[in-house]
């Protein structure tokens, strides 16, 4: 006899976690039972000050925890990418977002850099674009963090036995991690209208997400394994009976 083949509940609802302000939901099953449901949407609601909407409401952690740290070998020899050309309609998407990035301060201008990296401009599934980074030749010039990340399969096995799940996904979760003082001169980036360096860790370099997973280790390290898993910026909280998990 075959064993039954377990398929993901379809479905979700959008919850007001401050009642009025529509910018301001959270996602719960759609096929909860009814007590459950309001639980659950209690919960949110009474801690709905625990959740970030924009760069405003949080700090980023303290740097004596955790930072960024390139590591280069001292033998690369720095490279300045020569800065690409862009259309019009591009280099407007680039400066809306340098713009952003400099308000939340996460960039700050520089001069002198030994090490300049490229924007590249990539698709979103919802047919906008996303301002990213080429390191690739910085990356090329570390070596690789063999810090190891948890594995899918033995995540996938945790879970069995547990009847309720709650996803979480951190608010630009890279950002919220300072990148090392020493180090911000090389993490930079050409536009059209000047040049950049990191102050958080971005996307796109290596290493990072073995930095994140160092951080969260430590953060969780009394939850993950009995209640809580964790790969890189993606947490699952675990429950084995049907009640609504707890708070902190």
């Amino acid at each position: 006899m075959k064993p039954e083949k377990i398929e993901p509940i379809k479905g979700y609802k959008e919850v007001e976690l401050v009642q009025g302000e529509l910018n301001r939901t959270r996602k719960i099953g759609s096929q909860m039972i009814p007590k459950l449901e309001t639980m659950t949407i209690d919960i949110l609601r009474r801690n709905n000050d625990m959740f970030a909407w924009n760069p405003s409401n949080f700090r980023g952690i303290n740097s004596e925890v955790i930072v960024h740290r390139l590591n280069i070998d001292p033998q690369a020899k720095p490279v300045k990418q020569k800065k690409r050309a862009f259309g019009v309609e591009r280099n407007k998407i680039i400066e809306e977002e340098v713009n952003k990035l400099l308000e939340a301060g996460y960039i700050a201008e520089i001069q002198y850099t030994s090490w300049l990296s490229n924007v590249v401009i990539v698709p979103k599934a919802s047919h906008k674009w996303c301002m990213c980074t080429d390191f690739t030749d910085l990356n090329n010039a570390c070596p690789k963090d063999p810090y190891p990340l948890p594995r899918i399969d033995l995540l996938v096995d945790s879970m069995v036995g547990c009847t309720l799940f709650s996803m979480m996904d951190t608010y630009q979760g890279y950002h919220q991690i300072f990148m090392a003082e020493e180090d911000r001169e090389k993490a930079c980036v050409v536009t059209e209208n000047g040049v950049y360096c990191y102050n958080v860790m971005p996307f796109g370099l290596k290493n990072t997400g073995a930095t994140y997973q160092r951080l969260v280790n430590v953060m969780f390290n009394d939850l993950i394994r009995d209640t809580m898993e964790v790969y890189v910026d993606d947490m699952l909280m675990k429950t084995r009976k049907e009640r609504t998990p707890r708070t902190s």
